[in-house]
């Protein structure tokens, strides 16, 4: 693995933790009133959208990175519709 790949393994590693405060919280609070669920339907479809590209251009940490994001995003908005009443 070169420098470059890995360089955007760790890049892609550190934005997609960067969900993981906010399904902790919304998760434990069983809230998700804050979140915008146009956003993140918005961000979901991007992101998956991200990891068709990577998988036409065959780049891993493209790939990789957004499908544990999308893997986040999800269950963020999926509490979203789950706590929404």
């Amino acid at each position: 693995m070169n420098i470059i790949t890995i360089l955007g393994l760790l890049a892609g590693s550190l934005t997609t933790i960067s969900f993981m405060p906010q399904v902790i919280k919304t998760w434990t609070s069983k809230s998700a009133k804050d979140i915008s669920l146009g956003m993140f339907i918005t961000f979901c479809l991007g992101v998956l959208l991200w990891i068709v590209y990577g998988i036409i251009v065959k780049d891993l940490p493209v790939i990789a990175t957004n499908l544990a994001t999308l893997i986040l995003s999800s269950i963020i908005l999926w509490l979203k519709l789950k706590y929404d009443h």
